[in-house]
Parts: structure tokens; sequence; C-alpha cells
């Protein structure tokens, strides 16, 4: 299993059920907030260089849905939905995370916790909890690969979030 810090974001494995990503923004976390939950703005940084986002739905309500697609270059689709459970603006989001090309499941779908942390007024700390419902599926989405776009797409959320100052 391939876990590495040496880039932008820092992915670390706290538990055999958890991924924690760790990311500074140079931005307020206000914006860094409104970058992470528009759908306009999502569409500018969430496929990162893997391809391009065709759907960026977003109801932000707890017990609203959301769903994000995107068509790599070699053309296949990829697309993860969930339900939003927890919201404190510019402060945490509590969201479930359903990759749509996983076979269904018996197991309680992936949980994400973020939170918004203001540094020094001007920066943001992003934290970013993959609580999964065991280690077999923590480690199937560490052996995806997904490291390598997950930095690849907070680094488009960095310049969305500097480009809305």
């Amino acid at each position: 299993m391939n876990v590495t810090t040496s880039r932008s974001a820092k992915l670390t494995l706290p538990t055999d059920e958890q991924i924690l990503i760790t990311r500074e923004f140079d931005a307020p976390r206000h914006l860094v907030f409104r970058a992470y939950t528009t759908p306009e703005l999502i569409r500018r940084w969430w496929a990162g260089k893997r391809g391009s986002v065709t759907v960026a739905e977003v109801d932000l309500r707890v017990g609203g849905a959301y769903r994000y697609a995107l068509v790599t270059d070699d053309g296949t689709e990829v697309a993860f939905n969930g339900e939003f459970r927890e919201i404190v603006e510019n402060e945490r989001l509590v969201n479930t995370e359903i990759y749509e090309g996983a076979p269904p499941s018996d197991d309680d779908p992936v949980l994400n916790v973020v939170t918004f942390a203001e540094l020094d007024g001007d920066r943001t700390l992003l934290e970013l909890l993959v609580q999964c419902p065991n280690k077999m599926v923590r480690d199937i989405i560490i052996d995806s690969g997904m490291e390598g776009g997950l930095q690849e797409s907070l680094d488009a959320l960095d310049e969305v979030a500097v480009s809305l100052r």
C-alpha cells in the first residue's frame, strides 16, 4: 500500500478504518468552504488533471444529496454521491460517500468528516477524515490510486479558493 506525504496534502492512516488527509490553503476558510461546496466552483477543481467534471450537484442542507461525476481523458466515467449529515458553514461538513463503480454492499457507506480551520486569518487548514466501514474498504480506497487524484484536486481547489479573493 502506497501512502506518501511528499506533496502538498499529507495522507495518514490513523486507524485500520480511517484515512486522514490534511492540507493548508492560501485562502481564508470561508473561501475554501465556498469553493468546496458551490457546484460551479466544484466543476473547476474536482477532476484535478484527470478529466472533465460532467456533474456537480449539491443540495447543501442536512439530508441533502450531492453527486459529482467526471469523464477521464480515456472516456471512463467516475462518479460519487452521498448525503450531507452535518453542516456548520465555513467550519465542518459530514457526508456519506458512495463510489458508483463499486459493487453493491451491505456495509455502511464511507463517512467523510471535513473541517476547515482558520490559520492566521488568511490561510485554512482542511482536514478530511475518511471513516470506512472496515479495513478492507480503506485498503481498496488507498490501493485505487486515490492519492494522486486527491493531490491534484486539492491543488486545484487551492487555486480556485485563492481566485475568489
